[in-house]
């Protein structure tokens, strides 16, 4: 079976930390997938609040998740701190690419590799609006 692959560049451009609550752990008593997908919505609210912006409004435009990519390499557990590593890359005209790369703090371990696309969206036209410049030039 065919795994999925995420390349990580070399440097991330942006990190934030970010304990596992207990609200996040499933059945298995680990962090659950669809915890880990919230943490990295945290870390992109986190990324472009570092930037004066939200999700409701990056440069006067408002952002959609496109599509996710998740590859797991390790359990987290109740109480680890995440650090979140991300960055931005493979813009288009509509969007981008961010691309995250999670360990746990103490030991460096590796729990996951990830990529977000994001679209810049108009929700009263309902479509695709050009990535803000000033966007575009920030990560570019």
């Amino acid at each position: 079976m065919n795994r999925i692959k995420i390349e990580l560049p070399e440097t991330f451009t942006f990190s934030t930390a970010i304990p596992v609550r207990i609200t996040d752990l499933n059945y298995g008593n680990h962090l659950g997938h669809d915890a880990l997908l919230s943490l990295l919505h945290e870390a992109r609210v986190r990324l472009l609040a570092n930037y004066g912006w939200t999700e409701k409004d990056v440069a006067g435009v408002r952002i959609i998740m496109a599509d996710c990519a998740i590859r797991y390499r390790s359990e987290a557990f109740y109480g680890d701190v995440l650090v979140i590593e991300m960055v931005v890359r493979d813009f288009t005209r509509a969007g981008c690419d961010l691309i995250y790369r999670v360990t746990e703090k103490a030991s460096g371990r590796p729990v996951a590799d990830a990529k977000t696309g994001i679209v810049f969206y108009d929700y009263q036209r309902g479509k695709p609006v050009s990535v803000p410049e000033a966007f575009r030039q920030q990560f570019a």
